[in-house]
Parts: C-alpha cells; structure tokens; sequence
C-alpha cells in the first residue's frame, strides 16, 4: 500500500520530532509531507526528501512560520493524498486537517491538543498581554476560527492516538473521540544511565510562561546553598537571568552532547510546567535521574513517586516557588530511596522499540476495521442486489434492509 506521512513544520528537533523518526522507521517508503522543512539535522528524517506546502515560499517563512498560523489550515488541505492508501498525521496543530476519502485510511498522532485555543485561551491571552483592545479581540476572533476548525479536523481521522491518557481526556473533551494511548519514545541508546551524580539539579526548558521557569528560580533563590542549572532558550531569557541569582546558571541552548551530560550528572532534574506529556523528564530516567515535577498531567504517568515499589522521583501539589522547595526537602530527606537503576528500568517501558510495535499495532488494528466495514458495506450491497431481482418485487428494484446503517 502507498502511505503518506505529514507532520505539521519541520524546524528544530523535539519530541514531535522524535516521534516522527519513530514513525518513519514503520514506513521508510512513505512519501513525507511538511508545511515547511527548514530541519538541518536530516538523521530524524532518515534523509528524506520533503514536499512542502506554499508556505515555505512566502517571505520570512523561516523565521516567523508561526506568523502563518491563519493560512496553515489551508495549506495543508492542499497536499493531494488522493493516490495513498494509508495516511499518518504527526499532529500537534493542523497536519490532521488534510482532505481523505472514504477509501483512505486516516491515523493521527496527536501530540498536543490545540490547548491554546481552547482551555488554555484565557491563559495564552493573559501571557500575550492580550486582555483588552482591538488587538486582544482580533485574537480572540482567530482563535474563536480556529478552535471550530479544528474541531472539525478530527471527523476525517478514522483512528486517533494521543501520548497520555491526560491528552486523551482532553481530545475526548474537544472531539468526543477515543484515543489510543501510546507514550513518545525515549532512545535508551542515546542515553546511558550514570550513578554518581554532582551536587547541581537540572532543568531543560524553552523559555516561555507556561513552564514556569520563573517559579523554579525563585524556589531556588530562596536557597542560595542549593544550586540550578538551566538549559534553554526563548523569549523570557532575558527577564529569567534578570531573576536569576548567584546560585542559578542559566546556559542557554546547548547541544545534545552538553544536554546529555548535564542530564547526567544532575542530583535530580527539576520540572515546574504541567505538560501533556514531558520528553525530558523520560530522558532524565533513562540517564539514571531522579525527577521533581508539578504532579499534574503527563508526569503523572511517566514518574513513579517515592512512597510506590520502585519510585524515580517525587512531585508537588501546586505551581508556587513554596511548594517547589517543599519537594526538594523532601527529595533531601528520601533520595536515598531513589536508585538509578529504578530510573532506567522506568524509562525502558517507554523505548523506541515500544513505540514501534504499539503504533504498528495501532495501524494494523485501523486498517483490519476498514477492511471490514468494506466487506460489511460489499456484503449488505451483494444482499440488495440480489432481492432487487427476484421477481415480483413491488418496485422491481426495491432494496431489502436498513439503509440507514
């Protein structure tokens, strides 16, 4: 069968990212389509040539691509998928909208809900200072368009998987839809677990309001004896070092061989943000890392707390700088409880190799459900066919049955 993958923009890597290499390890002669590819590292892609939308084309694409979000919708209805049997979506903002017929097959992997636009829209218009004006209504309009629209993306999925059950509450919540669950790939070669840890914790973090990085410093100022290191970059840089005091590190971005390390070496990897479902606190596991994280959403699922068999972290109640130090004492107290083994196995029950065999059984499971509902449709149309032409049939072509099935 001929498969198409889309993915919704090729920019940096990151854990959308990761998964698409995963899935393009299912398929390595899928034809794979983007909105935009401006990607350096081709590895993720194992090299594979991109069809790319308008998109790509228009002025300061590369830069400002999110600028574009109102024409991304039609973009990507765009790309003609009419020759592909099977169609994979590697979603977490428009890929899934794209236009198939009723002999294709359709599966989305949804990585994050369009939370901006729908339960988190009074949030991301508080953090764009975008509470009054005629600038905050042209943005509550946009996103008013585009919370209907996607909405009504998801009527031409015919199998949704998601990475958490906290994800899937809220597709069910915005699409009335099921989803599979299958968590995102943690590679155990890439990371190789280290006992011996120095005295420093950890956080890895694009810079932006909603992961709190400012809490995180502010617990940490409150401690000078203790030290944080924080890796990452993005808009709130320069007003995070402005916080930052002598005992916080900000690094900015680094690459993977610097992240890696770090990640290693950290006492614990710290995590304030309550994400659908964390990459980087996985990877810490799977370094051997214990992990203090907000107990909210896909952390839940992903570290197992002290007081459980086998536990590789603790958590804290709410996003306040006190709760956070309370956590760490209490990580102080109970570390000792926390081995790097336990860590590693955890993150070994989310590998590539996991991934794989779940989402392929996720395809095969999808595709036996549309082959079935062909024979039923072949079957029930044989079935007409043949009472239309008994004789004597009022009508003479009167079909038997419930059409309405």
């Amino acid at each position: 069968m001929k498969v198409a993958i889309v993915h919704d923009w090729l920019v940096a890597p990151g854990g959308a990212e990761k998964v698409l290499e995963q899935i393009i390890k299912c398929f390595p002669d899928a034809d794979l389509f983007s909105l935009v590819d401006f990607l350096e590292d081709r590895r993720l892609l194992a090299n594979k040539p991109v069809i790319t939308s308008f998109i790509q084309r228009l002025p300061f694409a590369r830069s400002r691509y999110r600028a574009y979000l109102p024409l991304m919708r039609l973009a990507v209805e765009q790309f003609d998928l009419s020759r592909y049997d099977l169609i994979i979506t590697s979603s977490h903002a428009v890929a899934r909208g794209v236009l198939t017929g009723p002999d294709q097959t359709h599966i989305s992997y949804v990585h994050a809900p369009t939370r901006y636009a729908c339960d988190r829209q009074h949030q991301y218009l508080r953090e764009a200072n975008l509470l009054r004006g005629p600038t905050s209504w042209a943005a509550r309009a946009m996103l008013h368009y585009l919370r209907g629209r996607d909405a009504n993306s998801a009527n031409g999925v015919d199998r949704l998987i998601t990475n958490s059950q906290f994800a899937a509450r809220h597709l069910m919540k915005t699409y009335r839809r099921d989803a599979a669950v299958i968590p995102p790939p943690v590679d155990l070669d890439e990371f190789e677990p280290r006992a011996r840890k120095e005295d420093f914790y950890l956080t890895v973090s694009r810079m932006v309001p909603y992961q709190r990085i400012d809490l995180l410093v502010e617990a940490f100022n409150a401690t000078p004896e203790r030290r944080l290191v924080v890796i990452g970059d993005g808009p709130r840089m320069a007003s995070i070092r402005a916080r930052a005091g002598a005992n916080v590190t900000i690094l900015g971005y680094q690459p993977f061989d610097v992240f890696k390390d770090y990640l290693q070496r950290a006492r614990a990897f710290v995590c304030a943000a309550g994400e659908d479902v964390g990459r980087v606190p996985l990877e810490a596991q799977a370094c051997g890392t214990p992990v203090i994280a907000f107990g909210n959403g896909g952390a839940l699922e992903t570290v197992v707390p002290v007081g459980e068999a086998q536990p590789t972290g603790v958590f804290f109640a709410r996003q306040t700088a006190v709760s956070i130090r309370d956590a760490i004492n209490r990580f102080e107290r109970l570390h000792k409880s926390i081995t790097p083994a336990a860590c590693r196995a955890n993150a070994g029950r989310f590998s590539a190799a996991v991934f794989r065999r779940a989402f392929m059984a996720e395809v095969t499971r999808a595709i036996a459900a549309a082959d079935l509902r062909e024979r039923v449709a072949a079957v029930e149309w044989g079935d007409h066919e043949v009472v239309a032409r008994q004789p004597g049939w009022p009508g003479d072509a009167a079909p038997k049955g419930n059409w309405g099935h």
